[in-house]
């Protein structure tokens, strides 16, 4: 775990972006944007075009049951294998508006033991992310591009750089 826990700490001081180097690529990303959106903005186009043009975007409740059906396993494999709660998952499969939280996110990403795409696309199906200005953050990314999935080992890294860690 000592080697483990080097090359997290290589990682983070590699990949941490700094607060004020944050905000200057946001601030710049925005500036872009407002000129872009003014230039090129859809002409006599209205937002009901928009979304049906994006349409095919995958909801975190199909994603997520496509990737457990993907792998072969069955509801209780994936919430009892990180402790959540049978009701809250019962929860996400009937209801398509449930929103879950980032932490539940994250949880069933690491019961399905997903590549780092897989992650993100889950994420961002939920409409969260795991930018690299947090070392929570970091850590969480760092686990999942080495294969870390047990609730234990990720929970010790997460303290080593004092960061919340997951309840179970």
């Amino acid at each position: 775990m000592n080697t483990l826990k080097q090359e997290l700490k290589l990682y983070i001081k590699s990949n941490l972006v700094r607060e004020e180097t944050f905000r200057k690529r946001v601030f710049s990303k925005s500036k872009e944007m407002m000129s872009f959106e003014g230039e090129y903005a859809y002409v006599g186009s209205n937002i009901k075009d928009y979304i049906e043009s994006h349409s095919d975007y995958s909801d975190f409740q199909t994603m997520l049951f496509k990737l457990i059906d993907e792998r072969d396993l069955k509801d209780s494999d994936v919430y009892n294998k990180v402790h959540l709660d049978r009701r809250l998952f019962s929860k996400i499969r009937s209801d398509k508006n449930y929103h879950p939280s980032k932490e539940t996110v994250l949880l069933l990403a690491i019961a399905l033991e997903l590549s780092e795409k897989e992650l993100d696309d889950l994420l961002d199906s939920a409409s969260y992310s795991l930018p690299k200005n947090n070392e929570y953050d970091l850590i969480i990314r760092f686990c999942f591009i080495n294969k870390i999935f047990k609730l234990s080992n990720i929970n010790e890294l997460l303290d080593e750089y004092h960061c919340k860690l997951f309840s179970y």
